[in-house]
C-alpha cells in the first residue's frame, strides 16, 4: 500500500516492485542470479555447482492444482538453462471443506507428476487453513544448471530476434473451460470445451522440451515463461529484465482458434490472459531460422514475433500499422471470470 491506495488482485506494479527489491533485498557473492523484474527464478553457486531456485503459488483455480504447480515452478528452472530435480509444497486447505479424499487427490496428482518428470518431493507443509474458500499450493522447487548452460535473464542484446512457442493464453483457455464448462458446452459444444479444457495437457502449459532442445540448437541469450497478465507482461518484464525495448508485430503472435474465441465471447483481451505454455526466447538473428526449422521437425509451432531494437525498457507493438505501447495488465484478464 502507498499513499493510502490499496491494490487489487494480481501483479505488484513494476516500478513499485523494482523499488522494493532495490532497497531490501540481501545478496551475497553467491547469488548468481538475484531478484529483479524478469527473474523468475534464483540462481546460487555451492561450491562448483549452480542451484536454481524456485517458489510460485497455484492460486487461479483448485483443479489439477499439483500438476500446475509442478508444470509451473518447473517452467522457470527451464527459462534459465536448469533441470528441475527437488521439490517441496506448501499446501493450504480450507476449513470445513477439506476431506481425506480431497487431500489425497492432490497427493497424488503431485505424486504421478514428479515420477513422469523424474522430480522428488522431498518435504513441505500442510495444513486446515482460515479464511481461504479453496486449496493454494505453494510450490518450493530446486534444480541445478552448470556455468555453460545457464542462460540470464538480463541477455538480451540489440539485434535479437524474439521468438515465441505454441501460442498465447494457453493456460488461460483452460482455466475458463474449466471455470465455465456447461456455459462454453452450451455457447459451442461439448467436444470443444473439453478440448479447451485439455489444453494444460495439449498443447501443454510445460516448455521444458522446448528450453531444453533450444539450448542445443543456438546460442540463447535470453527465455521467459509469460504467465500472470499474460504475452504482454510476460513481454514488459522480458524487456525490463535486460533494459531493451521490444518491437513486437500483433500480426505475428501466434494465437490459437480456441484461445481466440473463448476470449471473444467473454470479452477479454487475450494479451493479458495467463500465458504458460509459450516460451519466449531471444536469439541472435542469424540463428532464428535454424532454431524454427528443428521446432518444427518436433512438432512445436513458433514464431518470430518481433526484435530487440534499442536500449529503454519498453514494448511497442504494431497494430493495424500504427505502433503503440503495450498495454499493461496488473490485474490478468481472467479475474474478470474467476
Amino acid at each position: 500500500m502507498r499513499n493510502g491506495k490499496i491494490f487489487e488482485p494480481g501483479k505488484l506494479p513494476m516500478d513499485l516492485l523494482n523499488e522494493l527489491l532495490t532497497k531490501y533485498a540481501v545478496q551475497d557473492e553467491s547469488v548468481i542470479v538475484g531478484p529483479g523484474i524478469g527473474n523468475d527464478a534464483a540462481v546460487i553457486q555451492i561450491g562448483e555447482n549452480y542451484l536454481v531456485l524456485k517458489t510460485d503459488p497455484i492460486t487461479f483455480t483448485a483443479k489439477d492444482i499439483g500438476y500446475y504447480a509442478i508444470q509451473i515452478n518447473a517452467n522457470d528452472i527451464a527459462c534459465l538453462g536448469g533441470i528441475p530435480k527437488w521439490l517441496l509444497v506448501t499446501l493450504l486447505l480450507p476449513e470445513k471443506r477439506t476431506t481425506a479424499e480431497k487431500v489425497e487427490n492432490i497427493f497424488k496428482q503431485l505424486s504421478q507428476v514428479c515420477h513422469e518428470m523424474k522430480i522428488s518431493i522431498c518435504g513441505g507443509h500442510t495444513e486446515i487453513t482460515r479464511g481461504i474458500e479453496r486449496p493454494i499450493l505453494v510450490g518450493q522447487m530446486v534444480g541445478t544448471v552448470t556455468r555453460e548452460k545457464l542462460v540470464r535473464p538480463s541477455g538480451i542484446q540489440i539485434g535479437d530476434d524474439i521468438i515465441l512457442t505454441k501460442g498465447i493464453a494457453i493456460e488461460g483457455s483452460s482455466i475458463i473451460a474449466r471455470e465455465k464448462y456447461k456455459e462454453i458446452s452450451n455457447f459451442f459444444s461439448k467436444d470443444f470445451a473439453q478440448r479447451c479444457a485439455d489444453f494444460i495437457y495439449q498443447p501443454g502449459i510445460s516448455i521444458l522440451r522446448e528450453a531444453q532442445l533450444a539450448q542445443n540448437v543456438a546460442p540463447i541469450h535470453a527465455m521467459h515463461d509469460p504467465t500472470e497478465g499474460g504475452i504482454a507482461m510476460g513481454l514488459h518484464e522480458f524487456a525490463r529484465a535486460s533494459n531493451v525495448t521490444l518491437h513486437i508485430d500483433m500480426n505475428k503472435i501466434p494465437i490459437l482458434p480456441e484461445s481466440k474465441l473463448l476470449c471473444d465471447e467473454y470479452g477479454l483481451d487475450i494479451l493479458g490472459v495467463i500465458a504458460s505454455g509459450a516460451l519466449l526466447l531471444a536469439v541472435p538473428a542469424r540463428y532464428s531460422q535454424q532454431l524454427i526449422e528443428r521446432f518444427d521437425e518436433t512438432g512445436i509451432p513458433t514464431a518470430i514475433i518481433g526484435k530487440a531494437i534499442s536500449k529503454g525498457a519498453d514494448v511497442r507493438l504494431v497494430l493495424n500499422d500504427e505502433v503503440i505501447e503495450m498495454p499493461v495488465f496488473y490485474k490478468d484478464e481472467i479475474l474478470k471470470l474467476v
